[in-house]
């Protein structure tokens, strides 16, 4: 399997139909793919809705949450049940766009340093409120200047990146948003290229800017605090122990 697509989802019952088609739309006959619904305690028709496509639809699969954990939790839920080596990440609102996952694929899939890529999306034109990209806009600029990750959008939930990276990073909650400097913390390199945003056409936001602040701030000073404990030891070439035994020349005897 070329890819695993892992969508974490809570209160998106009218997001699940129209994003799985254009998923399908961009994929289908391209990549050997799956897509991985994983549902963080919805309190909405949105499970109803992905059990009924799975009918028609192949490889889509659904994981539940018991109770709502947050983002980096299902996230790390669909990659840890993940069945291929890439995993793309999209939010489950259909404001990223699927018809980017390939270009971004083939970028991997290419790259010289393959095992330890992230390739981040940079909404570059970003389809929200003022108040919103303004609010995201001062976010960046701080991280990046305290986390040095040189990432111009952290935040954007279109990412590709190797299973064995993600679930070699330190886990806690909402490290999605710190992805980038994580990859570069364990020595990985992060590469941003520019995605399509659209505007949330259906459901509701399940974040406030308040609120995004305050755990924000909190989850930053402990991003640097985890930063400034990175040990990545150097290894040298592996020392292999000849286990057998030095054998004697053959003593020839001269008979006369």
């Amino acid at each position: 399997m070329d890819l695993s697509v892992v969508i974490p989802v809570k209160n998106e019952a009218a997001n699940i139909a129209p994003l799985v088609a254009e998923i399908r739309e961009a994929l289908d006959g391209l990549l050997n793919y799956e897509i991985v619904y994983v549902d963080d305690g919805s309190e909405d028709p949105t499970v109803a809705e992905v059990v009924r496509l799975q009918a028609e639809t192949q490889h889509l699969r659904l994981l539940r949450h018991a109770r709502s954990c947050g983002q980096s939790a299902a996230i790390r839920t669909g990659v840890r049940a993940a069945r291929a080596v890439w995993i793309a990440t999209l939010d489950g609102d259909g404001q990223n766009d699927p018809a980017d996952i390939l270009e971004l694929w083939r970028i991997g899939v290419t790259a010289p340093t393959t095992p330890s890529l992230l390739i981040a999306g940079h909404r570059e034109d970003r389809q929200d409120s003022w108040t919103k990209r303004t609010a995201s806009q001062i976010a960046n600029r701080i991280r990046r200047r305290l986390l040095v990750d040189d990432t111009p959008d952290a935040g954007c939930g279109l990412k590709l990146f190797p299973r064995s990276l993600f679930l070699d990073l330190p886990y806690f909650d909402h490290m999605h948003r710190f992805l980038p400097a994580l990859v570069l913390r364990e020595g990985g390199i992060v590469r941003s290229v520019r995605v399509n945003h659209r505007p949330r056409r259906r459901g509701v936001s399940k974040y406030g800017i308040f609120d995004r602040l305050g755990v924000g701030v909190v989850d930053l000073f402990g991003m640097i605090w985890l930063k400034r404990r990175a040990a990545r030891p150097y290894l040298l070439d592996e020392v292999l122990l000849d286990s057998q035994p030095t054998s004697t020349p053959d003593r020839i005897s001269a008979v006369r």
